[in-house]
């Protein structure tokens, strides 16, 4: 958010924060989810990369359409295991991996 913007909704009392202050989260929770959401980030971007649809994706990794989007979604019930498995079955390097688990 920019700096004025900022500064006139605190002018009128709103208070600014992100997710993690607003939620209480702990430093540990807030760095899991921004991994999550940096792997399925990179799981969309890969299949769009590819010019492949969810359908294409759900066939390679033998699961649903539906599954898929909500890998891309970062849906609670998709684990990091289950996106970092299907980022390799669609040929991410590990080292782009490695780099998307360092930058949390």
């Amino acid at each position: 958010m920019e700096t004025a913007k900022r500064k006139r909704l605190e002018a009128k009392g709103w208070k600014v924060g992100d997710a993690a202050e607003w939620l209480k989260l702990a430093p540990e929770e807030a760095a899991y989810i921004e991994l999550k959401l940096s792997l399925c980030r990179a799981l969309r971007e890969r299949r769009i990369r590819k010019k492949l649809t969810q359908q294409d994706i759900a066939r390679i990794l033998g699961s649903s359409q539906s599954r898929v989007a909500k890998m891309e979604a970062g849906d609670p019930s998709v684990t990091l295991d289950l996106l970092v498995r299907s980022l390799l079955a669609l040929g991410s390097p590990k080292k782009k991996l490695e780099h998307a688990l360092l930058q949390v």
